[in-house]
């Protein structure tokens, strides 16, 4: 009876997990901001063996820092700590264009690639202050 007991729970629980998955997979940013990574993850594959341990570390830190933004702001429903998640992924995605200039004007990248990842960082951005304005209009 107990090992039901425990199944019912595991259950229960990966139930509740999945419907959290689908509920975050329901957020535009967040699908906007994958597509982000994985073209981020594709690109810094071009760039040269003397930048994998600076500058591409630092573009990778930097991303991923962001989807762990959104994945805080997403849980918090304090309006305070919220914004505050928020306003941290505006730095980073702020820095995360200064990174990609310097990535271009080092010819890293093509002039193609630079507007590539550049218009999905201003549309990651664009979401990102409709969320923010949201939640100050509360």
């Amino acid at each position: 009876m107990e090992s039901d007991l425990i199944k019912e729970g595991k259950i229960h629980i990966s139930k509740k997990k999945k419907k959290e998955k689908e509920e975050l997979e329901g957020l535009i940013i967040y699908g906007k901001y994958l597509d982000l990574i994985s073209y981020t993850e594709m690109i810094l594959k071009k760039f040269p063996k003397q930048e994998r341990f600076a500058l591409v570390t630092m573009i990778k830190e930097t991303t991923y820092e962001g989807m762990e933004q959104i994945i805080y702001a997403y849980k918090f429903f304090e309006k305070g700590r919220k914004l505050e998640s928020l306003n941290f992924l505006d730095v980073k995605l702020k820095f995360l264009k200064v990174l990609i200039r310097v990535s271009y004007k080092n010819k890293y990248i093509s002039l193609q690639n630079y507007h590539a990842w550049s218009n999905k960082l201003t549309h990651v951005g664009n979401l990102l202050g409709g969320w923010i304005n949201s939640c100050l209009k509360q």
